[in-house]
């Protein structure tokens, strides 16, 4: 089946991508308004970039109005915001975070999460969650009803029963990360996993004689 998307709303569009796209991983962002009030939703339209600079990119959908979600009015005022990953553990929080609450409301203190300091922004950080990233805007994108956001990341918190700080050996899997998957509130775990080592060129040589055809 051969979809033009030029030809299809919006709407249908996300259908097809947000349901095919998956798994996707969660930018659980905590964010303030200039005058302080605190923000935290997730969003799926998100992954790491690259390290050098060390990006990570999140696609911040607008409002059915056109007007931007607090989120990513916080981030264009005042450059900083701090992305969390979702445990399992926390997922029932995190989904509490979708709901369309009003501007004014704290959804931190909705959800009755703990939160510490920042190394370098003013924005806090969840203490329960495996992974905080605190942010500055390196460029925030127009693009139609999506507000691509880049951010720098300043500071990598993880949990200490999770990281060999000799090595940097990440316990991925201890991470219990959950991830987005389909419809109004499918979620995936990392709990079905296969190993596929990457091949070497000349592996693939020595195997098939020199030979490319």
């Amino acid at each position: 089946m051969d979809f033009d998307f030029a030809t299809l709303s919006p709407q249908e569009r996300y259908k097809l991508l947000g349901s095919s796209v998956t798994p996707r991983p969660i930018a659980w962002i905590a964010s303030q308004s200039a005058d302080g009030v605190r923000n935290l939703a997730p969003f799926s339209f998100f992954n790491a970039m690259g390290a050098n600079p060390p990006l990570i990119a999140v696609g911040l959908i607008t409002r059915p109005d056109g007007r931007l979600k607090d989120t990513a009015a916080n981030i264009l005022a005042t450059g900083e915001f701090v992305v969390h990953l979702v445990s399992e553990a926390l997922a029932p929080a995190m989904n509490l975070t979708c709901m369309d609450a009003p501007s004014e409301v704290d959804e931190i203190a909705l959800a009755g999460l703990a939160t510490l300091p920042s190394s370098a922004v003013a924005v806090p950080r969840l203490a329960e969650a495996p992974v905080a990233m605190e942010c500055r805007l390196y460029q925030a994108i127009p693009a139609g009803s999506t507000t691509i956001v880049l951010g720098e990341v300043l500071h990598f918190h993880i949990q200490d029963a999770l990281i060999d700080t000799e090595k940097l050996y990440v316990d991925t899997l201890g991470l219990d990360l959950v991830a987005r998957m389909h419809g109004g509130g499918w979620y995936a775990r990392q709990t079905d996993l296969f190993d596929m080592p990457r091949p070497l060129y000349k592996d693939w040589q020595a195997e098939h004689g020199g030979k490319s055809d």
